[in-house]
């Protein structure tokens, strides 16, 4: 993308002073993002991928209240906002984003001094990771607004096996015949799966904000690495919270990688889960229900299984959603996450004995 044009973007937000450098930052998966300095500051630039999210207006809107919540919850505990929190960089005109035909562009504060990591290869960072996503779920605790769904049927074990039941009718690639037992896997616990999600159409597990993209690199620390704040709000919705611990045990503890072919390597760590449950539980448990704790532990697997079920499904499709780098890619990454499922399973009974004995 061409400089000058990324000179023109700037200009439509209320920076405090005209761009003087804008260079990219990251690798940018699913959003372009640039770092812009000022004389007087650094911000992040962000061109929204709105064929992920194709209601830009309601994702920023969700990020917008969320963020003016926590604000106010730093505020009142003398924190500071500004670092403890994400801050919006509104448009020139007041709005949340700025369009330019097809393309559109968000912006935020940059926090100085902050750091990131990929992987929580220490105790530490595993119990500081959850710490900060119990955190941030504990501020949120009691925000009862409605969010936008900006990405339909997230999490929802009901659509997805609506869609799945469409793959396997359709056959698309001609590939149904030959995962008779990666088939078997998803009908074995498909009713399992659909009574965990019938509490959170109940009301039993209550609805709350959930951040559904709590790897650790999603977290700031400063430079003792503690706990700054939560970033890459775009999935921001309504559902359990429990989706975002089950995700963070799924991303956190898995000795393997997620397509890895070797599945001798691929297994739960179960001192990584115990660290994450005591960080994210010393934070959120007072905020917790009684069937929320019950649960913690099994939304692991929930989560792990509708991934199973996402590369599967995928593959059967025809690979039309993830980027694949060879045939069998999905296939690969189908069975991995099995395996770290079956991990889960024969540990579940340890899992459950962790989060009662820090409960």
């Amino acid at each position: 993308m061409r400089d000058r044009y990324l000179y023109d973007i700037a200009e439509n937000f209320a920076f405090d002073a005209p761009a003087t450098d804008i260079k990219p930052l990251g690798e940018g998966f699913i959003n372009d993002t640039y770092i812009v300095t000022t004389a007087k500051s650094r911000y992040i630039l962000q061109r929204k991928n709105h064929i992920v999210f194709p209601d830009v207006e309601a994702m920023m809107d969700n990020i917008w209240r969320v963020t003016a919540h926590l604000k106010a919850k730093v505020k009142a505990s003398g924190g500071d906002p500004l670092r403890e929190v994400l801050t919006v960089i509104p448009t020139t005109d007041g709005k949340l984003f700025y369009r330019d035909n097809e393309n559109f562009w968000a912006a935020s504060l940059f926090i100085e001094g902050s750091v990131t990591h990929d992987v929580a290869d220490t105790p530490r960072l595993a119990y500081m990771g959850g710490r900060g996503i119990g955190r941030f779920q504990a501020m949120l605790a009691d925000f009862d607004e409605p969010l936008a769904e900006v990405i339909k049927g997230f999490h929802n074990i009901r659509w997805r096996l609506e869609q799945w039941d469409k793959a396997l009718a359709e056959d698309k690639a001609g590939r149904k015949t030959e995962l008779t037992d990666e088939i078997g896997w998803i009908e074995s616990r498909r009713a399992k799966m659909l009574a965990f999600w019938e509490l959170v159409e109940q009301g039993i597990l209550p609805k709350r904000v959930t951040h559904n993209d709590t790897k650790l690199s999603n977290i700031l620390f400063d430079q003792n690495d503690e706990v700054l704040c939560v970033i890459d709000l775009d999935t921001v919705m309504s559902s359990t919270s429990l989706n975002d611990f089950g995700d963070a045990i799924r991303s956190y503890t898995n000795t393997g990688a997620e397509d890895d072919s070797d599945l001798s390597r691929v297994a739960m760590n179960i001192e990584t889960f115990r660290h994450y449950a005591e960080g994210y539980l010393s934070e959120r448990g007072e905020t917790m229900t009684a069937s929320e704790k019950e649960w913690l532990a099994f939304s692991a697997l929930y989560i792990t299984f509708e991934q199973v079920l996402r590369f599967l499904m995928d593959y059967i499709d025809g690979d039309t959603y993830y980027k694949t780098a060879y045939p069998t890619h999905n296939l690969v990454r189908t069975r991995a996450q099995y395996r770290l499922l079956q991990s889960m399973e024969e540990q579940y009974d340890e899992m459950l004995k962790i989060i009662n004995d820090i409960l």
